[in-house]
Protein backbone atom coordinates (compact mmCIF):
# COMPACT_ATOMS: atom_id res chain seq x y z
CA UNK A 1 0.00 0.00 0.00
CA UNK A 2 1.73 3.04 -1.45
CA UNK A 3 -0.59 5.82 0.52
CA UNK A 4 0.82 6.49 3.85
CA UNK A 5 3.11 9.54 5.29
CA UNK A 6 5.44 9.64 8.31
CA UNK A 7 3.85 8.87 11.81
CA UNK A 8 0.56 8.28 11.06
CA UNK A 9 -1.32 6.47 13.41
CA UNK A 10 0.76 8.20 16.53
CA UNK A 11 -1.48 6.59 19.15
CA UNK A 12 0.16 2.95 18.01
CA UNK A 13 3.49 4.53 18.30
CA UNK A 14 2.74 5.69 21.16
CA UNK A 15 1.32 2.27 22.63
CA UNK A 16 4.41 0.70 21.57
CA UNK A 17 7.22 2.90 23.09
CA UNK A 18 4.84 2.76 26.37
CA UNK A 19 4.24 -1.13 26.43
CA UNK A 20 6.70 -3.36 24.05
CA UNK A 21 9.66 -1.18 24.70
CA UNK A 22 10.38 -2.25 28.42
CA UNK A 23 10.13 -5.51 27.33
CA UNK A 24 12.47 -4.94 24.82
CA UNK A 25 15.33 -3.04 26.50
CA UNK A 26 18.58 -4.46 26.87
CA UNK A 27 18.24 -7.38 24.38
CA UNK A 28 21.43 -7.71 22.42
CA UNK A 29 19.70 -7.99 19.42
CA UNK A 30 16.23 -6.54 18.55
CA UNK A 31 14.83 -7.59 15.37
CA UNK A 32 11.37 -6.15 14.02
CA UNK A 33 9.51 -7.27 10.53
CA UNK A 34 7.81 -3.81 9.04
CA UNK A 35 5.37 -5.77 6.72
CA UNK A 36 3.75 -3.64 3.82
CA UNK A 37 6.28 -0.53 4.36
CA UNK A 38 5.76 1.04 1.07
CA UNK A 39 8.20 4.21 0.52
CA UNK A 40 9.66 3.97 3.96
CA UNK A 41 7.54 6.38 6.30
CA UNK A 42 6.38 3.77 8.99
CA UNK A 43 9.35 1.94 9.41
CA UNK A 44 11.34 5.36 9.41
CA UNK A 45 8.69 6.31 11.68
CA UNK A 46 9.26 3.39 14.14
CA UNK A 47 12.88 3.91 13.98
CA UNK A 48 12.69 7.73 15.48
CA UNK A 49 10.69 6.71 17.92
CA UNK A 50 12.43 3.65 19.53
CA UNK A 51 15.82 5.64 19.05
CA UNK A 52 14.41 8.27 21.36
CA UNK A 53 12.96 5.71 23.42
CA UNK A 54 15.99 3.42 23.54
CA UNK A 55 18.49 6.09 23.59
CA UNK A 56 21.43 6.15 20.74
CA UNK A 57 23.51 3.20 22.54
CA UNK A 58 20.90 0.64 22.67
CA UNK A 59 19.04 1.61 19.86
CA UNK A 60 22.30 0.48 17.75
CA UNK A 61 20.93 -2.91 18.69
CA UNK A 62 17.44 -2.21 16.90
CA UNK A 63 17.30 -3.71 13.00
CA UNK A 64 14.00 -3.11 11.30
CA UNK A 65 13.40 -5.43 7.98
CA UNK A 66 10.77 -3.23 6.01
CA UNK A 67 9.26 -5.41 3.32
CA UNK A 68 6.61 -4.83 0.50
CA UNK A 69 5.48 -6.10 -2.25
CA UNK A 70 6.91 -2.93 -4.03
CA UNK A 71 5.19 -3.46 -7.83
CA UNK A 72 6.66 -0.26 -8.59
CA UNK A 73 10.46 -1.39 -7.75
CA UNK A 74 10.12 2.31 -6.39
CA UNK A 75 10.56 1.35 -2.58
CA UNK A 76 14.14 0.25 -2.71
CA UNK A 77 15.66 3.24 -3.88
CA UNK A 78 14.05 5.42 -1.99
CA UNK A 79 14.19 3.57 1.39
CA UNK A 80 17.51 3.03 0.65
CA UNK A 81 18.01 7.13 -0.19
CA UNK A 82 16.11 8.47 2.87
CA UNK A 83 15.51 10.88 0.69
CA UNK A 84 11.68 12.79 1.05
CA UNK A 85 10.26 15.90 -0.65
CA UNK A 86 8.97 18.94 1.63
CA UNK A 87 5.37 17.82 1.17
CA UNK A 88 6.13 14.38 2.24
CA UNK A 89 7.39 15.23 6.00
CA UNK A 90 4.52 18.03 6.53
CA UNK A 91 3.59 16.19 9.55
CA UNK A 92 6.24 15.27 11.29
CA UNK A 93 6.45 16.64 14.96
CA UNK A 94 9.12 19.85 15.26
CA UNK A 95 11.36 17.50 17.57
CA UNK A 96 11.81 14.75 15.05
CA UNK A 97 12.32 16.63 12.13
CA UNK A 98 14.95 18.87 13.97
CA UNK A 99 16.67 15.87 15.29
CA UNK A 100 16.19 13.61 12.65
CA UNK A 101 16.76 15.61 8.97
CA UNK A 102 18.65 17.20 7.23
CA UNK A 103 18.68 19.09 3.71
CA UNK A 104 19.59 16.69 0.64
CA UNK A 105 22.41 18.23 -0.74
CA UNK A 106 21.93 18.51 -4.66
CA UNK A 107 17.99 17.87 -4.46
CA UNK A 108 16.70 21.36 -3.24
CA UNK A 109 13.01 21.15 -1.67
CA UNK A 110 13.90 17.60 -0.32
CA UNK A 111 15.09 15.96 2.72
CA UNK A 112 17.57 12.97 4.20
CA UNK A 113 17.17 11.13 7.12
CA UNK A 114 20.07 11.04 9.31
CA UNK A 115 22.41 7.70 9.20
CA UNK A 116 21.90 7.28 12.72
CA UNK A 117 18.25 6.07 11.87
CA UNK A 118 19.15 5.07 8.19
CA UNK A 119 21.49 2.10 9.17
CA UNK A 120 18.66 0.35 11.77
CA UNK A 121 16.12 -0.10 8.25
CA UNK A 122 16.81 -2.37 5.45
CA UNK A 123 14.74 -2.79 2.64
CA UNK A 124 13.11 -6.39 1.07
CA UNK A 125 10.50 -7.28 -1.45
CA UNK A 126 8.16 -9.77 -0.13
CA UNK A 127 4.54 -10.91 -0.57
CA UNK A 128 3.12 -11.64 2.34
CA UNK A 129 0.33 -14.17 0.70
CA UNK A 130 3.70 -16.25 0.14
CA UNK A 131 2.87 -17.18 3.64
CA UNK A 132 6.88 -17.47 4.31
CA UNK A 133 8.33 -15.20 7.56
CA UNK A 134 11.00 -13.36 6.73
CA UNK A 135 12.73 -14.85 9.19
CA UNK A 136 11.67 -16.16 13.12
CA UNK A 137 12.91 -15.18 16.38
CA UNK A 138 11.25 -11.69 15.78
CA UNK A 139 10.46 -8.92 18.68
CA UNK A 140 7.78 -6.95 17.35
CA UNK A 141 5.58 -7.00 13.93
CA UNK A 142 3.88 -4.07 12.23
CA UNK A 143 1.86 -4.30 9.51
CA UNK A 144 -0.71 -1.13 9.03
CA UNK A 145 -3.23 -0.70 6.54
CA UNK A 146 -2.51 -4.38 4.46
CA UNK A 147 -4.55 -6.65 5.68
CA UNK A 148 -7.60 -4.95 4.39
CA UNK A 149 -6.86 -5.43 1.41
CA UNK A 150 -6.74 -9.25 1.50
CA UNK A 151 -9.87 -11.87 2.55
CA UNK A 152 -10.69 -13.21 5.61
CA UNK A 153 -8.63 -16.58 4.95
CA UNK A 154 -5.91 -14.89 3.79
CA UNK A 155 -5.70 -12.45 6.60
CA UNK A 156 -6.18 -15.66 9.25
CA UNK A 157 -3.34 -17.23 7.07
CA UNK A 158 -0.55 -13.87 7.64
CA UNK A 159 -1.88 -13.72 11.09
CA UNK A 160 -0.69 -17.33 12.05
CA UNK A 161 2.55 -17.00 9.83
CA UNK A 162 3.09 -13.42 12.07
CA UNK A 163 2.87 -15.82 15.05
CA UNK A 164 5.16 -18.16 13.66
CA UNK A 165 7.92 -15.91 12.90
CA UNK A 166 7.53 -14.58 16.46
CA UNK A 167 9.78 -15.32 19.47
CA UNK A 168 7.72 -16.34 22.60
CA UNK A 169 6.17 -12.81 23.87
CA UNK A 170 6.50 -10.73 20.51
CA UNK A 171 4.29 -8.24 19.60
CA UNK A 172 2.28 -7.75 17.06
CA UNK A 173 0.82 -4.28 15.86
CA UNK A 174 -2.25 -3.47 13.16
CA UNK A 175 -3.67 -0.75 12.09
CA UNK A 176 -6.55 1.12 14.40
CA UNK A 177 -9.21 -0.37 12.31
CA UNK A 178 -7.67 -3.71 11.62
CA UNK A 179 -8.48 -6.44 14.38
CA UNK A 180 -7.40 -10.16 14.47
CA UNK A 181 -9.25 -12.21 12.21
CA UNK A 182 -11.32 -15.39 13.09
CA UNK A 183 -9.47 -18.45 14.30
CA UNK A 184 -6.32 -16.55 15.60
CA UNK A 185 -7.39 -14.89 19.12
CA UNK A 186 -6.17 -17.63 21.22
CA UNK A 187 -2.34 -17.07 19.47
CA UNK A 188 -2.36 -13.40 20.66
CA UNK A 189 -3.36 -11.23 23.92
CA UNK A 190 -4.18 -7.65 23.62
CA UNK A 191 -2.18 -5.54 25.36
CA UNK A 192 -3.86 -2.44 25.51
CA UNK A 193 -7.63 -0.94 24.61
CA UNK A 194 -5.90 2.22 23.01
CA UNK A 195 -4.32 0.56 20.41
CA UNK A 196 -4.32 -2.93 18.39
CA UNK A 197 -1.26 -4.42 20.10
CA UNK A 198 -1.19 -7.50 20.87
CA UNK A 199 1.73 -10.13 22.13
CA UNK A 200 2.15 -13.31 21.71
CA UNK A 201 0.97 -16.54 24.27
CA UNK A 202 1.00 -19.47 22.23
CA UNK A 203 2.82 -21.24 19.41
CA UNK A 204 0.96 -21.82 16.70
CA UNK A 205 -1.34 -24.66 15.77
Amino acid sequence: MAFTYFFRDMATLEALQRHAVPHLRGRMHIHIWDAGCAIGAEPYSLAMVLREAFGPFHFRNVRIHATDIDTTGEFAHTIASATYPADAIRRIPPRFFARYFAPAPHKPAHFTIKDEVRRAVAFHRHDLLSLQPIRTGLDLVVCKNVLLHFHEGQRAAVVRMFAEALAHGGFLAFEQTQGLPAGTEGLFQRVTPEAQLFRKVADPR
